[in-house]
Parts: structure tokens; C-alpha cells; sequence
């Protein structure tokens, strides 16, 4: 009974959403069912046991310190750390002044720490990102110059990376300038998104990677690499092409790549959306790994357990968010199951 109101209450409250998304952004949803809270969840999962692990289950290291330092401590707690000369440090520069990028102030320490160079690619919509000159501006304007080098990977054209054995993609089409770096830091501000139901490290290192034209085919299932808007794919085939185009970049980095996923502002909008709805939920950590797929698991359990999840929760399951990770398991891009160790004990 308990499950079949949930699933009466999830098909409502999308229905409030999609109704509602353009004319009530700032609208709470309120609700009287209480899951379980977040702290219950992260001591099952961190008792689900570090003493018993036997190496082929991923760590995903976990801290409810939201800040620079924060971001310092759960980098040093990594299992595995940066290796190498040319660093890359991938993340959103976000659409618009009311998106929620990840700050400069932020992770501006984390960055300086790995020397790293800040690594965007253009986008497959109209807007300031759209092209190489603007998108040096916005990162201009956002203050990610005065933290450290920043480089447009598609700005002088493009590269593919093989996709071994996959459903829907062959090739995901990234900057040329993908080679230039010898190890890649996947930071992600993790969110709602309005295509893959959430966006998180496999996002960011699928879309987020891709040239303009890279988006197109992961967007159209491979069918395209242009006009994604008129020949989207079927749902769990675009979740699939993203999950591909991940494992692709995570094969040709070959084991020098880790993942960082910060939950704050957890609005059910993604940061390319230049007015998003206002978080209704409260902020929970940060939390990494060097498997993108326990990462997101990880995250997208933490929104499950929070008391005031329920429109995020809405949001991933009205668009099958959680196949992602199903078939990036499958692929082999990662695993669901993780140990997670807080480090704020």
C-alpha cells in the first residue's frame, strides 16, 4: 500500500511540474510523507562495510562541508590522486546569472592544488556558450580566468573517442584539445536536468565533454550531429548514448580520471537553464570517487533519503534518471554498488 501511494504521489506531483514549469519556477511542493533522513543513509552505506571490503567494490568519499576546504579534505581523501603535467579540470561555467555553477570561491583552492587548467566545451543551443568567443567571456565574467588557466576544447575543432561494443554510439565526437591533457578531474555541481532527470559526473563527462556538434549525437542516439531538437531520441536510448560517451572518455583517459560531485543548490533545473527553479530542498556535501556510477548512485540515494527531495525525486523518475546508471553498469563504465566513507567522522 505504502509503495502504491508513493507511486500516486511521484505521478501527481510530475503532472505539477510539467504543468507548472514555466509559469511557477518559485513553488514549493509540500508533502507529509518523510523518508528516511540523510544520515540514516550514510551510515547504511558506510557500514555496508568498510571492514568487509574486499577491493572490487568503489569507495565514494563523503563530507557535509560545503566550502573550499571541504572540497580540499575530500580530494586528500581519495583513494587515487592526480598524476600528471597537463591537468584538465572539467566543469560548468552555467548559463545565465542565475544559473548555479559551481562558484569560483569554491573550488578555486581545489584548482590551484591540482595546477589545474579549467576545461569547458561549447554548446548545441542558442545562448552566451554557443560559441568559442562568448564562452571565453562568460568564464571571463564568472571570475574562473582569475583562478587559473581556461581552455574551450572544441574552440579549433573536434576528435572522436571510440565507444567499445556500444548500443547506439560508435564514436563521441570531443574537442580536439582533449588530448593536450595527460589527466582529467570531472567536477560536477550535481542537479535536476531536464533531459537525463539528473546531472551529474556521467553527465559532465558525456554532454559536458562533447563538442557542440558531440552533443547532437549523444542527444539523437548517434543519428545526428546536428538539429538534436527535431530528431531527439527515445528516452532510454539518449540516457544510453550518454552513458556511452562517459565510458568512452573514461577508456581513452585509462584510469587517469576521478570524479567529484557537489550537492548544494539542488535545484530540479540544470545549470544550462538560465532561469532555474529555486532549490526546495537543502543543501547535503560533497562526495567523490573514482567510479562515475557509484558516484551518481551515491547522489542520486542521498536525494531519495532527504526529507525534502520530493521534487528532485520527481524530476528523475518522471525521465527514468536511474536507467543511466543502470546501463553504465551494464556497459561496465562503473558499479552501483559502493562503500561510502564519511570523513566528517
Amino acid at each position: 500500500m505504502k509503495k502504491f501511494i508513493k507511486r500516486v504521489f511521484v505521478i501527481m506531483l510530475v503532472m505539477i511540474l510539467f504543468v507548472g514549469c514555466n509559469n511557477n519556477k518559485n513553488d514549493e511542493v509540500v508533502v507529509d510523507e518523510k523518508q528516511d533522513d540523510v544520515e540514516e543513509t550514510i551510515e547504511n552505506h558506510t557500514s555496508n562495510n568498510v571492514e568487509n571490503n574486499d577491493g572490487n567494490i568503489p569507495y565514494v568519499y563523503f563530507t557535509s562541508d560545503i566550502s573550499a576546504e571541504g572540497l580540499l579534505r575530500i580530494y586528500d581523501a581519495l583513494d587515487k590522486k592526480v598524476d600528471g603535467n597537463n591537468v584538465a579540470v572539467k566543469i560548468s561555467t552555467g548559463e545565465g546569472t542565475e544559473s548555479n555553477y559551481l562558484r569560483p570561491e569554491l573550488i578555486g583552492d581545489f584548482v590551484k592544488l591540482v595546477n589545474g587548467t579549467i576545461v569547458e566545451s561549447n554548446t548545441a543551443f542558442s545562448g552566451r556558450r554557443s560559441s568559442t568567443a562568448l564562452h571565453y567571456q562568460v568564464a571571463e565574467d564568472r571570475g574562473f580566468t582569475k583562478i587559473a588557466p581556461v581552455m574551450i576544447l572544441d574552440e579549433n575543432g573536434t576528435m572522436e573517442l571510440p565507444v567499445e561494443n556500444g548500443k547506439h554510439l560508435k564514436a563521441t565526437l570531443v574537442g580536439d584539445h582533449f588530448d593536450d591533457f595527460d589527466y582529467y578531474v570531472v567536477l560536477s555541481h550535481f542537479k535536476g536536468h531536464v533531459n537525463g532527470g539528473f546531472g551529474g559526473a556521467i553527465k559532465n563527462a558525456s554532454i559536458g565533454f562533447a563538442s557542440s556538434a558531440g552533443k547532437h549525437r549523444i542527444h539523437t542516439a548517434g543519428l545526428r550531429d546536428d538539429k538534436w531538437l527535431s530528431y531527439q531520441a527515445k528516452q532510454d536510448d539518449f540516457l544510453e548514448s550518454m552513458a556511452e560517451a562517459a565510458k568512452a572518455a573514461a577508456d581513452y583517459c585509462d584510469g587517469n580520471i576521478i570524479y567529484i560531485n557537489v550537492m548544494n543548490r539542488l535545484s530540479v533545473d540544470c545549470d544550462c537553464d538560465p532561469s532555474p527553479r529555486q532549490p526546495t530542498m537543502a543543501d547535503i556535501g560533497i562526495l567523490a570517487s573514482s567510479d562515475p556510477v557509484a558516484l551518481d548512485q551515491a547522489c542520486v540515494d542521498l536525494v531519495y533519503a532527504a526529507p525534502d527531495g520530493e521534487q528532485l525525486i520527481a524530476r528523475i523518475e518522471s525521465l527514468n534518471g536511474q536507467h543511466t546508471l543502470d546501463y553504465g553498469e551494464e556497459i561496465g563504465l562503473g558499479s552501483k554498488a559502493y562503500t561510502l566513507v564519511n570523513i566528517d567522522d
